[in-house]
């Protein structure tokens, strides 16, 4: 496997742009069908309350956003949902709580009845729930877990321009937890916080270095939300968009490429072009976590219109066996970063949002 370097991945990215896709397609066809493209549903089991400073985020506890709030819910309401998103073709369900960490404790627990729950529908089982440790990771596959996200986001250089309240390396630290556990991986970025090019090339090629090189990598535009410090962000460009879908998959070619959040400002003919270039997963439903996304019936007629079909569940993967927990070693603490240093923007709009609270 190549070691693509930072200058490769972004000569690549400045390729003439009809060059680019074409290269891309080459290579996804050779690793993929390119009519099969995966549904998938993300689902927030537990919404907003997070004590993190990302400044993408609506879920920051810091902010003032107009997101409901909820507490962990229940296995009904998650079989339901699951339910759901598969009658419309979803054959991948991920659960997201907002939280920096993974505890061991009740709530805990209860995730993990709602891993069991969604992996008897034969439903590949993703969870986003921030850090884990390596019994929590165990604990999660013997579950019936099939993947965990944990996105990298930006590079290394420009993470620290949008998240002050935990390291680049908790992220690396949880990604290699995960892989102990033979979970598989999901990780990605988002694209158009205010980062370079280059950001996005160097983000790519952490993700490209990694051993195995992660089986999903979500390729995310930044939706700017009213209330968060990146509120008066610009949209990135579907031109923007097909280079890091295409780039993404030259470097990455085994990888399901995951057009992510964003969709909703891409026409059918945009996103088109980004399954040319490689994408071959979508989330549907009408919001991701909670930002909108676009209906499900525009994605079903899209999916029609380009003689696209959903990829069954374990196509690429087998599923997961349920395993009786084991008795675990105690595990060593872990204590999880807090860099320290102070995110200007961040931290106003903090302020604010305490005065508006005052109101």
């Amino acid at each position: 496997m190549k070691d693509w370097t930072t200058e490769e991945i972004l000569k690549l990215y400045h390729t003439p742009i009809m060059d680019l896709v074409y290269q891309a397609a080459t290579v996804h066809r050779e690793y993929h069908n390119p009519n099969e493209v995966q549904i998938s549903t993300l689902l927030s089991i537990k919404t907003g309350g997070c004590p993190e400073d990302c400044a993408y985020c609506p879920q920051a506890a810091r902010y003032h956003t107009d997101i409901e709030t909820n507490d962990l819910m229940t296995v009904q309401q998650v079989e339901t949902a699951a339910m759901r998103a598969k009658a419309i073709g979803s054959s991948r369900l991920c659960m997201g709580a907002a939280w920096r960490n993974v505890k061991d404790d009740a709530d805990f627990d209860h995730v993990l009845e709602l891993v069991k729950t969604v992996n008897k529908l034969d439903m590949e089982v993703c969870c986003t729930l921030g850090m884990v440790t390596e019994n929590q990771a165990q604990k999660l596959a013997d579950a019936g877990l099939y993947a965990y996200n944990h996105n990298l986001d930006t590079s290394e250089e420009y993470y620290k321009e949008i998240i002050s309240t935990r390291g680049y390396e908790d992220r690396l630290k949880t990604i290699d937890n995960v892989r102990k556990a033979n979970l598989t991986v999901c990780s990605g970025g988002i694209v158009g916080m205010g980062e370079s090019v280059e950001d996005r090339c160097n983000m790519l090629k952490v993700l490209a270095s990694l051993r195995p090189q992660p089986e999903s990598v979500p390729i995310n535009a930044l939706v700017a939300v009213e209330g968060t410090p990146l509120e008066e962000q610009q949209p990135v460009s579907i031109w923007e968009m097909v280079r890091m879908v295409a780039t993404t998959r030259i470097v990455m070619p085994k990888t399901s490429v995951r057009l992510s959040a964003g969709r909703r400002n891409m026409s059918q003919e945009g996103q088109a072009m980004c399954f040319l270039a490689g994408a071959n997963s979508i989330f549907a439903g009408d919001k991701l976590l909670t930002t909108p996304n676009p209906e499900v019936f525009d994605d079903l007629d899209m999916f029609e219109q380009l003689g696209l079909k959903p990829l069954p569940a374990y196509a690429k993967h087998q599923k997961p066996e349920v395993k009786d927990s084991a008795i675990f070693d105690k595990e060593k603490q872990i204590k999880w970063s807090r860099p320290g240093h102070k995110i200007n923007k961040n931290v106003a709009y903090a302020e604010k949002a305490k005065e508006i609270r005052k109101k």
